[in-house]
């Protein structure tokens, strides 16, 4: 088999003791910060991902939701994913659930998330795991060159709103009525001093006091239908995850509300392909692994919703024996339009590691910077997860009061054997489930170590037979799954994600990767 090393600035990085890998350099040294200071991986990730709120508030913040998968010696899945509010009905839309505004809001779970982390985990004092990001967002940073451009491509979206609700969003991030540029200074004063409230109360505050007033006076004078009774109802879930073997490890995910199950079953539909015969970049691999896909998307917005209101179950769509039928589906041709094989009964990610402990994480304020509102005199921009609902009539997804809409973000795991081999996870929109196939068959079928199986040339689905591949690919690719059918488009790194991935070898040293499409780095020691 070729050695297959895809090169990038960024190299592997090694750790004994513990390794953190995030989308932005600043999280990875809150990570180690806290590290050095005596916390465990929990401690650490915790850390990253409030940083994150400040450092790359572009894609997640204070407003949003996350999930993780934790290993402690057996595997726990948290969902901290909130409901939509109880007002908000299907009457409350005509054509389409909007972007942006209130009524694409549902209630923000991440700082439920992690006070339930620190609580079953934590070592260090839960206010010092919010340290580094307060001292970024009172003294300000150099935004990064990733950053920069999502910021500015913010612009067109958010510099045109006028009306009152979207007001305070725009004086914290576009304070000077543009996108800072990359190494400009930005910092928010008023981000920090929630921070600290969130700190002080334990999250108490958030959910239940000052904060959740806040949230609640402002939807009540701008027209949103969030409500004290809303916040103060929140919980983060314990779940079990959800799994499939391939090949000769165990993948994990988190289940339904999220997408993470379409990766576990376009896999099961890949298994049957022997894709070590094909080289890697080459259109046969990238054909086969397009379609299980297309039939695992096909799945997925047919019959994932909420846990509580789906008509199928988790395990029937991971059933070996289906998934067998499902690959007879695919042939040497593109399938134009996939249909679903059984009956309907922004984003940040980060992982850390230690000697007993491994964390994948993830948060989102979902698309960009999320809905727009900012809770005046707070940091607090709240996403706009509700537009993962669907206004189709009798969909398990359909909106409703109290339900938690179809979620993208997912955190990745593998074991081996029983035994924890990697914490890793894959950034943007639709694009997740499909990185997280391809980073498995580049470690599995390839052999690639963690950075290469990051920094290899990307495809991503995209519907019927539309598929984009990143613009630095060998053409010779796009030839080939041309002449199968596919439309093929030449897309920018970004449409792609970014990843991370922390891989624990048989000699327990600690291998961390983080991609270059990001303006992350990996830490160990």
């Amino acid at each position: 088999m070729p050695d297959y090393f895809y090169p990038s600035a960024k190299e592997l990085i090694f750790g004994q003791k513990y390794a953190v890998a995030t989308s932005q350099y600043l999280a990875s040294l809150a990570g180690m910060e806290i590290l050095k200071a005596g916390g465990n991986a929990v401690d650490a990730a915790i850390a990253m991902a409030i940083a994150l709120t400040v450092v790359e508030p572009t894609s997640n913040g204070i407003g949003g939701d996350a999930f993780a998968l934790v290993w402690d010696g057996k595997l726990h899945g948290l969902n901290g994913s909130g409901k939509s509010p109880k007002r908000l009905t299907r009457d409350c839309f005509e054509a389409e659930i909007p972007e942006l505004g209130w009524p694409s809001v549902t209630v923000p779970g991440a700082v439920s998330a992690w006070r339930n982390l620190w609580q079953k985990w934590g070592k260090l004092p839960f206010e010092q795991l919010f340290a580094p990001a307060i001292r970024y967002a009172e003294e300000g940073y150099p935004v990064s060159s990733v950053t920069s451009r999502a910021w500015k491509r913010a612009e067109s979206k958010f510099l045109n709103l006028s009306q009152r609700e979207y007001q305070p969003f725009l004086a914290t991030f576009f304070p000077k009525n543009r996108a800072p540029h990359p190494g400009e200074v930005w910092g928010s004063k008023l981000h920090a001093e929630t921070l600290k409230e969130i700190a002080n109360s334990g999250t108490e505050s958030f959910y239940c006091g000052k904060l959740a007033n806040a949230i609640a006076n402002f939807a009540s004078d701008t027209g949103g239908l969030i409500s004290r009774e809303d916040l103060a109802k929140h919980r983060a879930d314990w779940v079990d995850p959800i799994s499939t073997q391939y090949r000769d490890l165990q993948v994990w995910e988190i289940p339904p509300n999220t997408q993470g199950i379409a990766a576990l079953i376009g896999l099961n539909i890949l298994e049957g392909f022997d894709l070590s015969q094909y080289y890697r970049d080459s259109g046969i691999s990238f054909h086969y692994q397009i379609e299980a896909m297309k039939l695992a998307f096909a799945d997925l917005y047919h019959h994932v919703s909420d846990r509580n209101f789906m008509k199928v179950a988790p395990f029937d769509l991971l059933d070996k024996n289906y998934a067998l039928n499902r690959r007879n589906l695919i042939q040497s041709r593109a399938i134009h339009s996939a249909t679903p094989g059984l009956p309907r009964g922004g984003t940040v990610y980060l992982a850390a590691a230690d000697r007993d402990l491994m964390v994948s994480l993830i948060q989102s304020n979902y698309e960009g910077f999320g809905s727009g509102i900012l809770i005046p005199q707070t940091g607090i921009a709240l996403h706009n997860r509700a537009k993962g609902f669907t206004l189709e009539a009798n969909h398990p997804n359909q909106v409703a009061p109290n339900k938690r809409p179809f979620h993208t973000i997912i955190p990745g795991f593998l074991t081996k054997n029983k035994s924890p081999l990697a914490a890793f996870g894959v950034m943007g929109a639709p694009m997740q489930p499909q990185g997280h196939l391809q980073v498995v068959v580049n470690l599995v079928d390839y052999l690639m170590n963690p950075q290469s199986a990051l920094n290899a040339p990307r495809w991503r689905f995209i519907e019927k037979d539309l598929v984009l591949l990143e613009a630095q690919i060998n053409p010779n690719i796009a030839i080939d799954l041309a002449e199968r059918g596919h439309q093929i488009r030449l897309a920018p790194s970004w449409m792609f994600g970014k990843g991370q991935i922390i891989l624990r070898q048989d000699n327990n040293v600690l291998v961390a990767a983080s991609e270059p499409r990001s303006d992350g780095i990996a830490l160990g020691e």
